[in-house]
This record gives C-alpha cells, structure tokens and sequence, in this order.
C-alpha cells in the first residue's frame, strides 16, 4: 500500500489533508469521501492498521525508525499537518459564519447532507428486498434518534470522550460525516468551533508573551475538553480501522445501507430554523451544498475511469 513519492507529492498530501480536515467539520461531507476521491483512501486505512500489538512492541523497545516505518508515519504525519492547519482555520470562518449567518450555514449543510444521501445510495450497484429492509432499519433508528429532543452541549469529559471515538467515523468510512454525528450528540460547536478557537486565542497570547489565559477558568475547561476529544479521536480512529476494515470485508452493502437509511432518518436534525423571509434564500444554500457534495462525487468518478 506505500507509495514511492517526489517532493511534489508530500505537498500534495499536506492540500490533501487541509481537504480532509474541512470535510471533517462540515456537516453532510465526511473526510472518507475526501481520501476515497484524492485516491489515498486504501493507504489510509492500510496505515491506520499498522497500529498493532507489533508497532506497540516496536515503540517499547525504542525502535522508533522502524516504527516510523512500518505505520507509514511520513504519509500519516502530513495529512496530519493539513488536518491540523485546517481545523484552525476553518474553525475561525465556521465560528463567524454561525454566529452571523446561522440559518444559511445550516442551509447549506443541509444540503450537502442531501447530497451524502445521494453519494451513500450510488453505492449500491444492484437493489433488492434485503437491501432496503436494511435501509428501513438504518432510517428507523434515524428517526427515532431525531425525535428525541436535541441534546444539549455535554463537557463531561467521559461523554467528550465518546464523541471523539464516534465523531471519527466520518474519517474511516466514507458517506458516514463525523461532523453530522457531533451534531446529533449535541457538541458541534462546543468541540469543532469553540474549543478549537480557544486553542488558537490561546496560542495568539502565548506568542505575545501573555500568559493571562492560563488563568481563565472557561479558556482551561475548552483546552481541557479539546485534548480529551483528540484523544477519543485518535482513539477511534486506531481502533475504528480495524472494525470498519473487517465489517465493510464482510457486510459492506449492509453496512452502507444502514447508514443510508440512519442519515435519511435523521435528516430533521438538521433542518435550518428559518426567520421570516428566509427560507427562499435558504432554499438557494441547500442547493449550493447539494451542488458541492455532487461535485465532488462527479469528480472521484471522473478520476476512477
């Protein structure tokens, strides 16, 4: 699965991961549809795996060349740095949008969860009655997920935890937005937008010598809530790997048929709360987030011919 690469083609990675990165905090795109379209996807999950009983002995014993090595660490510690760098940047225009333009941001996630729906959905290269049973089921639990009341911003740290683990699925599986899964468990903003805009006050402070954050309690409980969500994350993601290569092995039109039906049930989670005279213009944004996800669906396509 390790690819020989030019200079030209560590730079690629780094874009590739900035990609991933916003995709993985915009609702309705997840950053498995990223890799699978930017054609790394099966070397992404191939290194994932590497994290093993083997790579834990390696570390133990100080062969930490030969770790580096056998995890495909260059590979995963660029898209790691584009990870990084988007999330602080997209984080900053997320926080100003919500705060701003709340019913169009939604809008448009709306959409591109439309357009998730329609990506999950092609999969599929024949349908039949077990399939769509399947379907029901996913949409079944969706709803009934949807129709319990929208739960509140959690910053229990065991709870921030679970969302870590879980939020990565939009990671490793593609169709499956781990963004979207934030939103149904109610800490969107507090672990995408303001936790991680603290680290980046935080950091703005520091550079200037000022260390008068470290005393602001709410600044240290969203440094402290960000490190444990990293943590669940990279959690998730090491564990994940291996469940998700061994489930989509076995029972992988299950698999995606119960996430078509899940996203399709769920979907009025994320219905925008329109003022007066705005659903028109939100119309207008759905359809620019139905339009982005399609493109990019279009363009993995055109690229696999």
């Amino acid at each position: 699965m390790k690819k020989q690469r030019t200079s030209f083609d560590y730079l690629a990675l780094v874009f590739k991961g900035i990609l991933m990165g916003a995709a993985n905090k915009v609702p309705g795109i997840s950053g498995g549809i990223i890799a699978f379209v930017g054609g790394f996807y099966e070397e992404f999950i191939f290194s994932l795996r590497q994290f093993n009983a083997k790579s834990i002995r390696m570390l133990l014993k100080g062969e930490f060349n030969s770790f580096f090595e056998y995890v495909n660490g260059r590979f995963l510690g660029l898209l790691l740095l584009g990870m990084l760098i988007s999330y602080f940047s997209v984080a900053q225009v997320l926080d100003y949008l919500i705060t701003h333009y709340e019913s169009w941001v939604w809008s448009s996630f709306f959409g591109m969860i439309l357009g998730s729906i329609y990506y999950v959905g092609s999969q599929f290269k024949k349908w039949n009655i077990s399939l769509f049973l399947w379907v029901v089921l996913g949409g079944i639990a969706g709803v009934g997920l949807s129709l319990i009341p929208q739960l509140e911003p959690n910053d229990n740290l065991f709870y921030v935890f679970l969302c870590g683990i879980i939020s990565v699925a939009g990671m490793t599986l593609p169709g499956l937005s781990g963004s979207f899964l934030l939103i149904l468990l109610g800490n969107y903003v507090l672990l995408l937008v303001d936790s991680v805009n603290a680290l980046y006050v935080s950091f703005g402070y520091f550079f200037q010598g000022d260390f008068e954050l470290l005393l602001d309690s709410e600044n240290i409980r969203f440094l402290e809530v960000l490190l444990v969500f990293t943590l669940g994350s990279i959690t998730g993601l090491v564990t994940l790997s291996h469940l998700l290569a061994y489930v989509l092995k076995k029972h992988h039109e299950i698999t995606t048929a119960i996430i078509l039906g899940f996203i399709s049930g769920s979907l009025k989670v994320v219905w925008p709360n329109f003022k007066a005279g705005e659903h028109y213009l939100g119309f207008v944004f759905m359809g620019v987030g139905l339009f982005t996800v399609l493109a990019i669906d279009y363009y993995g396509k055109t690229r696999r011919k």
